[in-house]
């Protein structure tokens, strides 16, 4: 069978989970199944990367840092290159597809997100209210990452249920990584003796980093470290930080390498993941992996990620994430457990 797969949308470092999800899930096909003959679309610096033997990369001329130019080049560009590469199918893997083409189609839709919380989207949101609900139609089946999703999908956009299929995501980073070591992570990053307490997010508004600062502030130990891709919105967040006075008590970082991401995992004493909305929530699938141990919202998919191995809370109550906080890094039992637990948890995962 010879696929297509629209990754138009993936702007290396800047596509957060989705990014993560086309990364690791065409190895891992490849890997499964030899035969399977895949032509990859791509455009600018994504298109240039070597993307494995026995793979097709064609590269389509426009510039993806635009998201308007990437919607043009998916609605105009994409079905001419997939008519002239005579594939049997096309997944578009990152939420959106071309409203015509010559083949049939699938799509991934991770979540819906822009429905919860329009407001993490901006002045794009009317766009993608169109452009999602248009791939739905148009997509013989949908795949989403949880059952929350699924809901979602069913809910909002109309679709019947038995059309949309669940597949749960594996691990965002190898389990192998080589990360540097936790006395290198706590010299680097100059945590002295305090706890580190790490949350890997994107500095979006849904995720929540706002009230997990103001959390942070009822915390009398620690340093929160927050690696993820930048945002508009993070200057908003340094202000946060300076008015709770956590300024030399908070790391606020950018996107960080997949090693430097391995090693904080390994380092951490508590992971935590206040997020509002998630179509999955690998940050807390990898911190489970790497034996942090981990408390998280007790919204849309989280539950379904973290099962019985982490503390959940409510994430609108700053209270009870500081509580969550604080209770992993004061009983050291509970801590060993839920490291155990999460490992165990962990292995249910895969690509």
């Amino acid at each position: 069978m010879h696929v297509a797969y629209n990754l138009l949308h993936l702007v290396p470092g800047e596509t957060g989970g989705a990014e993560v999800y086309a990364r690791r899930l065409l190895p891992a096909l490849r890997k499964a199944e030899r035969e399977l003959e895949m032509t990859l679309f791509l455009g600018g610096a994504a298109a240039g990367e070597d993307w494995g033997g026995g793979v097709e990369v064609v590269p389509l001329r426009f510039d993806p840092r635009s998201r308007v130019r990437r919607v043009l080049a998916e609605q105009t560009l994409l079905p001419a290159a997939v008519r002239r590469a005579a594939t049997d199918l096309l997944h578009n893997v990152f939420n959106t597809a071309p409203s015509v083409l010559p083949v049939r189609q699938v799509t991934t839709i991770h979540d819906l997100v822009f429905k919860r919380h329009p407001e993490t989207h901006g002045l794009l949101a009317k766009g993608v209210e169109i452009l999602v609900p248009l791939a739905a139609r148009r997509s013989e089946r949908v795949i989403t990452d949880s059952e929350a999703s699924k809901s979602d999908i069913v809910r909002f956009l109309g679709l019947s249920a038995d059309r949309v299929d669940v597949a749960p995501l594996g691990p965002g980073i190898p389990e192998e990584g080589e990360g540097p070591p936790p006395q290198e992570i706590r010299r680097r990053f100059e945590l002295g003796d305090s706890p580190l307490v790490l949350s890997v997010l994107a500095k979006r508004p849904h995720k929540n980093a706002a009230r997990l600062i103001d959390a942070f502030a009822l915390v009398p130990n620690g340093v929160l470290v927050m690696p993820g891709y930048s945002t508009g919105y993070e200057q908003e967040l340094r202000q946060r930080i300076d008015a709770a006075g956590l300024g030399e008590r908070v790391r606020l970082l950018g996107w960080v390498d997949d090693a430097l991401l391995d090693g904080l995992y390994r380092a951490a004493d508590c992971f935590v993941f206040p997020s509002l909305a998630e179509g999955f929530g690998l940050p807390v699938l990898e911190a489970m992996i790497r034996g942090a141990p981990v408390a998280c919202s007790n919204t849309t998919s989280l539950p379904e990620v973290a099962g019985d191995a982490a503390l959940l809370f409510d994430p609108l109550d700053v209270e009870a994430i500081a509580v969550s906080i604080q209770r992993i890094l004061e009983d050291h039992e509970l801590a060993e457990r839920l490291r155990a637990a999460g490992r165990a948890r962990a292995r249910r995962f895969s690509w």
